[in-house]
């Protein structure tokens, strides 16, 4: 017997890891983005420049406080990975454990801050979660306001259920 039959099944609904935006992080980023929105609002309307940079003012201004409540909606959930899949909390399934064909966390990927890319087979219709994952096409990028050590925990943990698969798949 190798290591690997010795190893006990698992419940595939069983959550191994978990990873969200602390509430330093979230505020942060939040009050940050905020106050960017509401100051370019305000110069939008008491330094009166011409009347075209007064429109992009103001449409910057309102995009960055659409992107806030984006962002606050995105960051109240949480990342979570079982046996077969990883989801958002609300349900959404970002990607199946089978379906991942490659992992990439190295310092020139191009990932989130503090998180990692992953390629899949089986490409899904783009979406996009601010602080916490992207997904266009085949890549998924997952990471952001999340704390390094956690999305490394999930990055890890999917590495070696991928080696697993493969030593599976060769015998």
């Amino acid at each position: 017997m190798t290591p690997i039959d010795e190893m006990p099944k698992l419940d595939p609904n069983e959550v191994l890891a978990t990873a969200g935006a602390s509430a330093g992080r979230r505020f942060l980023g939040l009050g940050s983005l905020g106050l960017l929105g509401l100051m370019l609002i305000y110069i939008a309307i008491v330094q009166s420049p011409e009347i075209q940079w007064r429109i992009f003012l103001l449409a910057m201004g309102v995009g960055a406080l659409w992107l806030v409540d984006r962002m606050r909606r995105a960051t109240a959930s949480k990342l979570e990975l079982t046996e077969t899949e990883l989801r958002d909390s609300d349900g959404t399934r970002i990607a199946l454990v089978e379906d991942i064909d490659g992992l990439d966390r190295g310092f020139f990927a191009f990932k989130p801050s503090n998180g990692f890319l992953m390629r899949t087979v089986n490409g899904g219709a783009t979406e996009w979660r601010p602080g916490m994952w992207w997904r266009v096409g085949r890549r998924i990028g997952v990471g952001g306001m999340m704390p390094a050590h956690q999305s490394k925990q999930i990055a890890e943990i999917l590495a070696i259920m991928m080696a697993k698969r493969e030593i599976e798949k060769n015998g």
